[in-house]
């Protein structure tokens, strides 16, 4: 599988390609990376490390179209390899694109891959690794920019799929990079579970992460909890009723897998992005949906019997059934599920384990080799 995989500045891409490109060598699959970044100051050794953005558009676009020539040249015959690249950059010179169609069609990708993350974590690694004064606001454009530039480019090479994954900070997420290159004949999975109504309810979160880390284990999962930035909306709104100017931030995916370091963070900046957090995650979410196969949705009982349905749980099991997606849901509550769900469920099972057998004896699980991945 040939792959193109892009994402706002900010992202630190490499690292994470580097991390896919070793679980897929520890499973004996050959997989090259290419950093268009990196070999575009190969071939300008005179532009200072974090300047290139700054080179006129004709110089900047003959570096890009040297490194993509090498690289449509080195990896003729490959049976995977990923180009880490850009769809669109916004910089000094305003709006451009990052990419030329003739050699993108040259490379013959099969698909297409936005990587997202947290806007806060996107917004501090672009300040430390670039002299730019950019806002929350900026880095959520951007993102859109990348996403919709990306899946234009997919558009336009016919038979190649575009997909958005959570770079998040949980190690399960290069696993589905892996995944999608390497074991395409996997089945895509949308886990679907409640958040915000759960998020001080430690035992619920519980069941909850074991629920996404079986499904995690057995299918290419793109998990709408790897990317949480509804928190970081929540807290600001409680620094302003504090009258902080300023909060500290610990970003983390939900759940609490692999917290960072926190982050000083501007109320007034986070307070001015709430529609644009609220869009993109309904944005999002059904698009990750568009993308899979089938849904999993997991309802825990909270206290007092009440069902953990969250109305946003509800839109995406209705969204699935609307686009022909199969719909599993695990129901947990004593109280009987309404027809909203019945009705529209290709099967309620009541237990995470009673699902896993269900999936397993029809076939669903993908073929794991000695590593088990």
């Amino acid at each position: 599988m040939r792959a193109i995989v892009t994402g706002q500045v900010g992202m630190d891409k490499k690292p994470y390609l580097e991390q896919v490109r070793d679980l897929a060598g520890s499973q004996g699959e050959p997989l090259e990376v290419y950093h268009v970044g990196d070999m575009m100051y190969a071939e300008g050794p005179d532009v200072h490390p974090g300047k290139i953005l700054d080179l006129p558009l004709s110089r900047l676009n003959s570096l890009r179209r040297a490194a993509f020539k090498d690289i449509i040249s080195q990896s003729a015959g490959e049976a995977n390899a990923i180009i880490n690249t850009h769809a669109t950059f916004r910089w000094r010179h305003g709006l451009f694109p990052a990419f030329d169609y003739d050699q993108v069609e040259k490379f013959r990708p099969d698909i297409f891959v936005c990587l997202v993350d947290n806007v806060e974590v996107v917004h501090e690694r672009l300040h430390a690794e670039h002299d730019i004064d950019a806002t929350l606001k900026d880095c959520m454009v951007w993102r859109e920019e990348e996403i919709l530039a990306t899946e234009l480019m997919s558009k336009a090479i016919p038979g190649s799929r575009f997909f958005i994954v959570s770079r998040g900070r949980h190690q399960s997420t290069a696993r589905t990079l892996f995944r999608l290159i390497c074991r395409s004949d996997m089945r895509r999975v949308y886990p679907s579970f409640p958040m915000s109504h759960v998020v001080d309810m430690p035992e619920v979160l519980g069941e909850i992460n074991q629920f996404r880390d079986e499904l995690a284990a057995h299918f290419i999962t793109f998990d709408p909890g790897d990317v949480d930035e509804k928190l970081l909306l929540e807290r600001a709104i409680e620094a302003m009723r504090d009258g902080h100017e300023f909060f500290e931030h610990t970003p983390h995916a939900f759940g609490g897998n692999q917290a960072m370091a926190p982050i000083r963070v501007r109320t007034r900046e986070v307070l001015d992005i709430a529609g644009d957090v609220d869009g993109q995650i309904y944005m999002r979410d059904f698009k990750l949906i568009d993308q899979s196969d089938m849904i999993v949705s997991y309802i825990p009982e909270l206290p007092g019997g009440i069902p953990g349905l969250s109305s946003g749980v509800e839109r995406e099991l209705h969204h699935a059934f609307e686009h022909t997606k199969e719909v599993y849901v695990v129901w947990k509550p004593g109280k009987s599920p309404s027809p909203f769900i019945t009705e529209t469920a290709t099967k309620i099972f009541a237990s995470v384990d009673e699902a896993l057998g269900h999936f397993e004896s029809a076939g669903m699980f993908g073929q794991k080799n000695l590593f088990g991945q």
